[in-house]
């Protein structure tokens, strides 16, 4: 197929595996996201609710969560799993519990995250596994490493246990042959999660990609990052893996810069982005000998950049070095059809307790609905596949 065919507006594709209830269902959690107030204060009432013990757990669960999240456990996801699979699409098991920064906390999810990666050992609909670092240690810890503050008796022990969680979840992935993303925090602590990174890449990835750093192109200075993580791959000899996403931490960035009269990390302008995320594809596919590509983004052109690449290159659409991905219950007309024109597509599928995880829903929906037309998009194509439907029973 060339790119030139790669279109995302076939719903017929995109929505296939949603019955007519549940594409009615993802019709009225699109409108809400149109309402800004709903998006705004939303969450923080649901999460008060839950807290204060009233009964709206059923309805968040059947509505919200159980569109954007695949179970509240990771068996509970095997049918989110299963339907995506149908259609060639992999999951990213993605326990998105946020909970105190108790290190018994941090054990427990080191535990839960070790079992994502037993549960996608050897299976190909679990293409990744992924985890966040300050799932796994205490924020000011990090910001104290970041910042080059030395740390007191009781602070080294706490940064010896979080680097020994981080490398048992590297070598558990590298063990099982199971590719592994390590999601990008906040500037003030990114360079402690990169410098981890890299010495597990260095150590676990001689033969291929295993261990994946995630890049924010909504930061300044990051193709200058990644050219120098391909000289020292390239002088070291191991290969490199990145997912490439545009970033998820843009408001609080720039108001913590702001608060503190520091540079804004973040790029002047949507455009300044959207260039280096796309010179980014350029410059990982030129170094594809040592470099394995997941495109984690929305973002249609970008998506068919990367396709037309692969394509005017020969390079095989299904070549296991290139990746598309995007979230569960989000701009499915691209994952899906990506995936049924062959390309590797995954999902990345949250879980965890509804109370637990509507921090990281509150995020996703401000998030998704702040980037300009997301949601009117989706909106628009579940209404056009809406219609589609209703002219063919018609017909028929």
């Amino acid at each position: 197929m060339q790119q030139s065919d790669l279109s995302f507006s076939d719903t017929k594709s995109a929505f296939s595996h949603l019955n007519d209830t549940a594409l009615r269902k993802s019709k009225f959690i699109f409108k809400i996201f149109t309402f800004p107030f709903l998006v705004k204060y939303g969450p923080g009432l649901a999460s008060f609710a839950l807290k204060a013990g009233l009964p709206v757990k059923g309805l968040i669960k059947t509505t919200v969560f159980n569109h954007f999240c695949g179970g509240e456990t990771i068996d509970d996801c095997d049918q989110a799993v299963k339907n995506l699979w149908a259609s060639k699409v992999g999951s990213i098991l993605d326990y998105s519990v946020e909970g105190d920064d108790s290190e018994a906390n941090f054990d427990a999810n080191l535990e839960e995250i070790k079992h994502t990666i037993e549960k996608a050992k050897g299976n190909p609909q679990y293409p990744f596994c992924v985890f966040k670092t300050t799932g796994i240690a205490r924020f000011a810890l990090l910001e104290k490493l970041d910042a080059g503050t030395k740390l007191d008796h009781d602070e080294l022990d706490e940064y010896y246990k979080f680097r020994n969680r981080f490398e048992k979840i590297c070598e558990k992935a590298a063990e099982n042959k199971v590719r592994l993303f390590v999601d990008a925090e906040e500037t003030w602590i990114q360079k402690t999660v990169d410098g981890l990174v890299h010495e597990m890449m260095a150590k676990y990835n001689r033969e291929e990609a295993i261990i994946f750093n995630t890049v924010q192109l909504y930061r300044k200075g990051m193709i200058a990052f990644i050219q120098k993580c391909i000289d020292d791959a390239k002088a070291n000899n191991y290969h490199l893996g990145f997912k490439m996403v545009r970033g998820a931490y843009m408001e609080k960035e720039s108001a913590r810069a702001q608060s503190l009269n520091l540079p804004n990390p973040i790029q002047n302008s949507k455009a300044d982005t959207d260039r280096d995320y796309n010179q980014a594809l350029h410059l990982c596919f030129q170094n594809r000998e040592i470099i394995s590509l997941c495109a984690g983004t929305h973002n249609e052109d970008s998506c068919k950049i990367l396709a037309q690449l692969l394509n005017e290159n020969g390079v095989s659409n299904n070549d296991t070095r290139f990746w598309f991905a995007q979230l569960y219950g989000m701009s499915d007309n691209i994952s899906f059809n990506l995936a049924r024109n062959g390309y590797n597509v995954a999902k990345y599928l949250p879980y965890g307790p509804v109370k637990a995880v509507m921090p990281y829903l509150g995020r996703r929906a401000k998030e998704n609905s702040s980037v300009s037309g997301q949601m009117g998009r989706e909106l628009s194509l579940i209404m056009e596949e809406v219609k589609r439907r209703g002219k063919e029973k018609r017909s028929t």
